[in-house]
């Protein structure tokens, strides 16, 4: 698989509101969006840092997968995203090398990205998203 850069981290955050300052007037990174994906029950922020980005996400249900990662192991860094090109010829090549994926296909995610996710079972403990942004 070639990864061509670490296209954003995701934190796990109980509040955007809450969380912002500290990046956007402390770190002084640029905030580059905010939008909500329904089909993730999440609300991200997007900051640019330096090559990547900074991935803010806070739930909007108790019963979405980050309300439940800050639940169990609290606020912090949730996953790795690898920015990459052709993410089905990626994910059976992973596949066939014995890695387990969260799901069969990709999905759309933040910003319009195809994502897809390498259980952290298989990668030593890491949640790595796999992540094909057009254009």
């Amino acid at each position: 698989m070639m990864v061509k850069k670490i296209d954003h981290i995701g934190i796990a955050v109980r509040s955007l509101e809450k969380a912002l300052p500290f990046y956007t007037d402390i770190l002084k990174l640029p905030l580059l969006g905010m939008e909500e994906v329904e089909s993730e029950r999440v609300k991200v922020a997007f900051l640019q840092a330096g090559n990547a980005k900074i991935e803010l996400l806070e739930p909007t249900s108790a019963g979405s997968p980050i309300a439940q990662f800050i639940e169990k192991r609290g606020e912090g860094i949730h996953h790795i995203a690898l920015g990459i090109d052709s993410i089905e010829a990626r994910m059976k090549e992973i596949k066939e090398q014995g890695i387990r994926m969260i799901q069969d296909e990709p999905k759309i995610g933040a910003g319009g990205a195809l994502v897809a996710f390498m259980h952290p079972k298989s990668t030593g403990g890491v949640l790595y998203e796999l992540c094909e942004r057009k254009g």
